[in-house]
């Protein structure tokens, strides 16, 4: 018998010998304008008398939660005592670049790193983890993971249950591969082993009456479709970003890598003693990492995918035993949440267009790389300059063969449709990740508002940590074009574009320093509205490009290739 499948029937008899007979474990929290962070080796016991080599931070597996609130400043200490080299990204949360933990912001062993910045961010739930370049996805699947719940006033006037660890609770779920002496495999197709908050095949007692649940999906790859058994409903109340408009009847989640989502479960209307979290992961679609087909064709196959009990099949999560209700429950669902306003489509100043391709194609594509736009990640490459203030609208389109979860940093976005739909209620909130299935087309709109000019850029990429660790990401800036500082910056480089400033009379500018097969050339105007957009096949610079007559003023020209990318500020006079 193939010893993967030996594998699978002895994990089996051990998690099905635990069913629900571990509690669950509840991280400790941390507030204040003050937080040290340490980032620790250590052991922890998944499985009864057997220790696992894992990460931690200020302990030997996930992080403190930690609680912020909005508008007040925050001095962070993070004191790497791992023996590598790492990173820590605080996603969600809108900051500055420099703050902002990507991949070019390392922590050496035995370093300090001291972010300091204010809170702006709504009432919600984000997390930090690492964001290193090819080991975020170790780093993480060792364990350093951790939420952060923002506060603010709007939140704090609602009815709604507050107090951690006792009717508003943190879940982070994963699933993880364990090899046969019980340490985590990373990377691996075969995270058989699920966990919440750690723990495998946890309980939790929860009071007798409404229940806030922050799910958090910090799994590498896997989607989850969050249920109730027996179909019974709850209630979305916040995505990524913060609270909804009002609550949206539910009785199934999808939830992809790196999103969150804030639940609430009315327990008091629940006559059994006990209920499950579920997934119901038969209902996932083929092109699902999750599903029972990784990939929407029949022959399409991914590597240690199968077999795998998850994988299409309905499955536990986490058992809710009821129990006596607290001193001051909260009893019913508030009608309204927050007051949320989308970004006016109409408001756009500049629509940008990605797509996502498998490296190769054909049948075996899921074992290779993803691209967007073409690109691998490349830490040296600006592939956008985006101006202060900005608002886009950006043109997702999938055309690979798995769906893909993709995050922008920085920023919260809005939906705007899915292959020209309108999405459904409970994705019409903030944002900061959106699965795209195969073959589809998402349309978000955002604004890069109050930070600009920093010395690193901020990520956009696929959440499959494999996918990202494998230079699934690619990296903007957002630049202030009242200052002419970065600009500068930029224009250090060996390509030339002259004569700058340019005579409207004549319209014609040089390029040279710029040697690639295709050239895409985009000229846009301080307001960010497009105003050229060109293609021109050539293996010979310098070339020419000719601007079209009464320009006048400052614009800023986007030049991009197979392997890099420029982007220079444009007079005409």
């Amino acid at each position: 018998m193939n010893t993967k499948i030996i594998g699978l029937l002895i994990l089996n008899v051990q998690v099905a010998s635990l069913l629900a007979q571990n509690p669950l474990l509840i991280p400790d929290t941390l507030s204040g304008s003050s937080i040290n962070l340490t980032l620790q080796n250590g052991t922890f016991s998944f499985f009864s008398g057997q220790n696992t080599t894992t990460m931690g931070v200020n302990g030997d597996i996930l992080g403190p939660t930690l609680i912020l609130k909005k508008d007040n400043f925050v001095d962070i200490t993070v004191n790497n005592q791992l023996s590598e080299t790492t990173t820590i990204h605080w996603h969600g949360m809108h900051v500055s670049a420099a703050n902002d933990g990507g991949p070019h912001t390392t922590i050496e062993p035995l370093e300090l790193w001291n972010p300091r910045f204010t809170v702006l961010d709504k009432a919600g739930t984000y997390w930090y983890h690492p964001h290193l370049h090819e080991n975020t996805n170790k780093h993480v699947s060792l364990g350093i993971a951790g939420f952060i719940i923002v506060r603010d006033d709007e939140e704090a006037t609602l009815d709604l249950p507050r107090t951690y660890g006792s009717d508003d609770f943190p879940l982070v779920i994963q699933t993880k591969d364990f090899d046969i002496n019980k340490q985590i495999v990373v990377p691996s197709n075969s995270d058989d082993v699920l966990m919440v908050n750690a723990t495998i095949a946890p309980y939790l007692d929860v009071p007798a009456q409404v229940v806030r649940f922050r799910l958090l999906n910090g799994s590498s790859q896997r989607v989850f479709n969050i249920g109730l058994s027996g179909n019974q409903t709850f209630f979305q109340i916040a995505s990524d970003g913060g609270l909804l408009n009002k609550p949206v009847v539910m009785n199934r989640l999808r939830m992809a890598p790196g999103e969150r989502t804030e639940i609430l479960i009315d327990f008091s209307d629940i006559t059994e003693q006990s209920i499950q979290l579920m997934s119901y992961a038969s209902e996932l679609q083929n092109g699902t990492y999750g599903a029972t087909r990784p990939g929407i064709g029949p022959i399409m196959t991914l590597n240690g995918y199968d077999p795998n009990p998850l994988n299409g099949n309905n499955f536990d999560i986490l058992k809710f035993q009821v129990v006596a209700p607290t001193m001051n429950p909260v009893l019913s669902i508030p009608e309204t949440l927050a007051d949320v306003v989308p970004i006016p489509e109409i408001s756009a100043d500049i629509t940008r267009t990605l797509f996502f391709t498998p490296e190769s194609m054909g049948p075996n594509q899921l074992n290779g790389n993803f691209l967007i736009n073409g690109l691998h990640f490349d830490m040296d490459v600006i592939n956008y300059s985006i101006p202060l203030n900005n608002i886009e609208i950006w043109k997702i389109t999938n055309q690979s063969a798995i769906a893909h979860p993709f995050h922008i940093h920085d920023i919260q976005f809005f939906v705007l449709d899915r292959n020209g739909v309108t999405p459904p209620q409970n994705e019409l909130g903030r944002k900061d990740v959106i699965l795209i299935d195969p073959m589809e087309t998402v349309r978000v709109i955002t604004q890069f508002t109050d930070f600009a000019n920093d010395s690193v850029p901020y990520m956009l990429h696929c959440h499959m940590l494999t996918h990202e660790d494998k230079g699934m990401m690619l990296q903007f800036e957002v630049v202030d074009l009242t200052t002419g500082t970065r600009m500068e910056q930029i224009n250090s480089g060996v390509v030339s574009v002259y004569p700058n400033p340019v005579k409207e009379s004549n319209g014609t500018l040089t390029i040279s320093g710029f040697s690639s097969d295709q050239v895409h050339l985009e000229l846009y105007n301080m307001q960010g509205q497009k105003i050229i957009e060109q293609k021109i096949v050539t293996t010979i610079e310098p070339f020419t490009i000719h601007l079209p007559g009464n320009l006048h003023g400052t614009y800023l020209l986007n030049i991009s290739g197979d392997k890099i990318t420029h982007t220079q500020k444009i007079i005409v006079k």
